[in-house]
């Protein structure tokens, strides 16, 4: 009967089991010394891998299985129209993530934004690792209803890491007490007009984003010229988005981010645009004209 805790019953085992196959080793009867001494070799390091365990011998493979990135978000993120979101996209651990990976999100409101990154195509964008703590999407005033969203860790060969999902809610805030007519007069000035609608007819707006989209293409091939004309077409039909995009091609800080070599910005066409995305409802056309006037 075995004595102690399970370690030393373990240890007794393997000391056993070596001592066993060493008299088999005393008992058969090898023609060559040499052979005689490879099996005594096989017997003592067979005895040592039962003693130390199969953690010890094989620590690469835990190690790599410890090391697998995952990624992790809220089941449900709830928002309003014209407003911006926290996205709360966790990944891990970082000495298990690729250099140069990022993350693929699809399935988002094709009217949406977000506030790093960029996009692909509607609805889905290739965002940076570093921009993931401050991650926010914005959505354009009219937006409502519920988007299933695919979160994918991508390597920059493409292949596939880790993935998730999660529901973005967009539902309307409860609507304010009726104003009084002098109120209304108040809140909107004869003189002063509210933000233009986006298209009203179904139509329309597929025709609109289907040039959004072609925009982005064109940006994304670095054919910066074409996406304008794209994204100039897309905001005279009303699309706010493409009017945040279309000033980003003159924004300096934007132009940064893509490493565009040779096109030189200009402030005021990115004010003029940026003006426009506001009056159209983008949310984050306000900020980032307060970040020009501190240039």
């Amino acid at each position: 009967m075995l004595s102690g805790g399970p370690e030393h019953w373990s240890n007794e085992r393997a000391r056993a089991s070596a001592v066993q196959v060493a008299l088999v080793v005393r008992a058969t009867r090898v023609p060559s010394r040499v052979a005689r001494w490879g099996l005594v070799v096989v017997t003592v390091a067979a005895g040592a891998i039962m003693a130390a365990g199969p953690r010890e011998w094989f620590p690469s493979a835990h190690a790599q299985q410890a090391q697998r990135p995952s990624v992790s978000v809220a089941s449900i993120v709830r928002a309003e129209p014209a407003s911006r979101v926290r996205l709360p996209i966790q990944v891990g651990p970082p000495g298990a993530l690729p250099k140069n990976s990022f993350m693929r999100i699809r399935g988002l409101p094709s009217a949406a934004a977000l506030s790093e990154g960029y996009a692909i195509a509607a609805g889905t964008w290739a965002v940076p690792l570093v921009a993931l703590p401050t991650l926010t999407v914005i959505l354009p005033a009219g937006q409502q209803g519920e988007s299933n969203v695919a979160i994918t860790l991508v390597s920059v060969e493409g292949e596939v890491l880790a993935e998730t999902a999660m529901v973005l809610a967009i539902s309307a805030a409860a609507s304010p007490p009726a104003l009084e007519p002098t109120t209304r007069l108040q809140a909107f000035p004869p003189n002063r007009a509210g933000p233009a609608p986006l298209p009203q007819s179904s139509a329309e707006r597929e025709r609109a984003l289907g040039l959004h989209a072609k925009g982005v293409e064109q940006l994304e091939r670095g054919n910066i010229f074409a996406a304008r004309k794209f994204f100039e077409h897309a905001t005279a039909a009303g699309l706010a988005q493409s009017a945040v995009a279309l000033a980003s091609t003159y924004d300096p800080d934007e132009l940064a981010k893509i490493k565009v070599v040779g096109l030189q910005p200009n402030i005021e066409e990115a004010r003029k645009w940026y003006e426009k995305a506001r009056e159209l409802g983008a949310v984050e056309a306000s900020e980032r004209l307060r970040r020009l006037g501190a240039r």
